[in-house]
């Protein structure tokens, strides 16, 4: 929820660069700490954050859950996972969910597939930092 709420920081911007935060957060959670969430966490998150950010009713809950539920068929299939495949995991999941969130906020004759492309760029790099604030509160949340 906290990664959500970054979007009510008053920011002025001239490009819409800011990533969905919320959505790396529970990327990151569902890949680091898979045990940590429940499978309904998604949806009430995404519910939350389209409450908040302005998108359409449903559209992050459907599009979160998504890919949540292609998360978990990729921690299903493979034993082994390093951090690379993580964050391929993660890029092809916020492609996903930032497509989906253009296809079904904007009309198709938008033109606004440049700067999505840079949104997804700047939202998978981040990705990182947010796995690293991650591993930072589960580490303290397992001292404690």
């Amino acid at each position: 929820m906290a990664g959500s709420l970054v979007t009510i920081v008053p920011a002025v911007a001239t490009l819409p660069l800011l990533p969905p935060f919320g959505l790396l957060m529970l990327l990151a959670w569902r890949l680091l700490a898979p045990l940590a969430l429940r499978r309904w966490a998604p949806a009430l998150l995404g519910l939350f954050d389209d409450c908040l950010s302005g998108q359409p009713m449903g559209s992050a809950t459907l599009l979160w859950t998504l890919s949540f539920f292609i998360v978990d068929l990729f921690d299903q299939r493979t034993i082994f996972r390093a951090f690379a495949q993580d964050w391929l995991i993660a890029a092809a999941a916020i492609a996903l969910c930032l497509v989906g969130g253009r296809l079904l906020a904007t009309p198709i004759g938008g033109h606004v597939d440049s700067m999505l492309l840079v949104q997804i760029a700047v939202s998978i790099l981040l990705f990182p930092f947010a796995a690293r604030m991650v591993a930072w509160v589960d580490r303290r949340r397992v001292v404690e």
